[in-house]
């Protein structure tokens, strides 16, 4: 049943790596294209700096929540890599549970706003901006998700995250 659980978790990995790469081109695509029109044709389109500043807000809320592995995290490494790991996991339990108080407790306002912004578009687009602002409920929710795991593991006396050099992989 573990295996099952670990192929469709590197399955739905994947998939989020998917939806970040579609992102990232498709804002680069915009990108070029604000370019070939305002230089080459000299008549600038306002719609594509709108694409790519949705494209840029989802994907880096898309990809902190659902790509980016603890290792990959940005740590304080010179102290964190100091401590041994039961003092690892205290840490992990402490900052973790911090982090989930602090996202469920805004996660209403959050919402609220949200639903409120659904009276706001864009200029160019005409998206409004619930839309836009959608991406980070989802984050809030992930984050409240991976946070809760990993605090559940470090209780149970799991490995924690540690920096990429210590496992090996280049910094």
């Amino acid at each position: 049943m573990n295996t099952g659980f670990s192929r469709a978790g590197h399955w739905l990995r994947r998939r989020a790596e998917n939806v970040l790469a579609a992102l990232l081109t498709a804002m680069f695509i915009a990108f070029l294209i604000q370019i070939v029109a305002r230089y080459v044709f000299n008549f600038p389109v306002g719609w594509t700096y709108e694409f790519s500043l949705l494209a840029w807000l989802w994907g880096v809320l898309w990809g902190a929540a659902f790509v980016v592995t603890e290792q990959e995290e940005i740590r304080f490494d010179v102290i964190y890599g100091a401590l041994s790991p039961g003092v690892r996991r205290v840490f992990t339990v402490l900052s973790g549970t911090a982090l989930i108080a602090l996202y469920s407790i805004s996660l209403p306002a959050v919402i609220s706003y949200v639903r409120f912004m659904k009276v706001e578009h864009g200029a160019h687009i005409r998206i409004t901006f619930d839309w836009l602002f959608s991406i980070y409920v989802i984050f809030a929710i992930a984050s409240i998700i991976r946070y809760g795991w990993l605090v559940a593991r470090a209780v149970r006396g799991g490995d924690v995250p540690t920096a990429a050099s210590d496992s090996g992989a280049s910094a």
